[in-house]
This record gives C-alpha cells, sequence and structure tokens, in this order.
C-alpha cells in the first residue's frame, strides 16, 4: 500500500521562499506521475503542479515562474520549490501519485503553507 508524507510547511513572509518534500513508499515511485494540490480555507482543492514519470512538467499558470516541482527517484521524493510567495499560495499543500482513471490513488496528509504580508 502506498504512503506519502509531506514535509517542509511553515510560516513565511511574503517574497520568501520554502522547499516541500513528499516522501514516498510502498509504490514503484519512478513508474508514477505525480502531482502537488492546495486547498485554502473557504476554497477547492487546486492543481498546483505535475511531473510525470519522464520528467515532463505543468504548472497553474497562478506559479508558474515561481515555483519548481522535482523528483529524486533514488530518493523516491518530490519536491515543490516555492519561490517570491505571495499570501494567496497560503494553503495545505498535498501530494499526489499515480495517475488513475479519474483521480490519483495515493495522498499525502498535508503541510501547512501560511505566507503573511
Amino acid at each position: 500500500q502506498g504512503q506519502l508524507v509531506e514535509s517542509g510547511g511553515d510560516s513565511v513572509q511574503a517574497g520568501g521562499s520554502l522547499k516541500l518534500s513528499c516522501v514516498a513508499s510502498g509504490y514503484p515511485f519512478s513508474n508514477c506521475a505525480m502531482r502537488w494540490y492546495r486547498q485554502a480555507p473557504g476554497k477547492e482543492r487546486e492543481l498546483v503542479s505535475t511531473i510525470e514519470a519522464d520528467g515532463t512538467t505543468k504548472y497553474v499558470d497562478s506559479v508558474r515562474g515561481r515555483f519548481t516541482i522535482s523528483r529524486d527517484n533514488a530518493k523516491n521524493t518530490l519536491y515543490l520549490q516555492m519561490d517570491s510567495l505571495k499570501t494567496e499560495d497560503t494553503a495545505v499543500y498535498y501530494c499526489a501519485a499515480c495517475r488513475m482513471t479519474l483521480n490519483f490513488r495515493y495522498w499525502g496528509q498535508g503541510t501547512q503553507v501560511t505566507v503573511s504580508s
């Protein structure tokens, strides 16, 4: 059974940086696409970024140029480098792994990112 554990969330000031990590276990990490999602209070969950098994990356427009998704297959770890943070980036960030027909199979518990002005 796959497991994902996020870490790296914190409280920072606008303009600052954070790097989130998501350590995976229990499934063939390198074979699966992975995503970062976020959910702000009172809002719908939002897809932030995707990295395919071949390393192809995609970003939502609001973070493109500020966030960088990456993966280290040797460490079974997914990353999200977040620079030039804005108050609107405040949310709980979740990693997800292994695309299925309608959703991703494995989900982490989330890590809180709070950006203050």
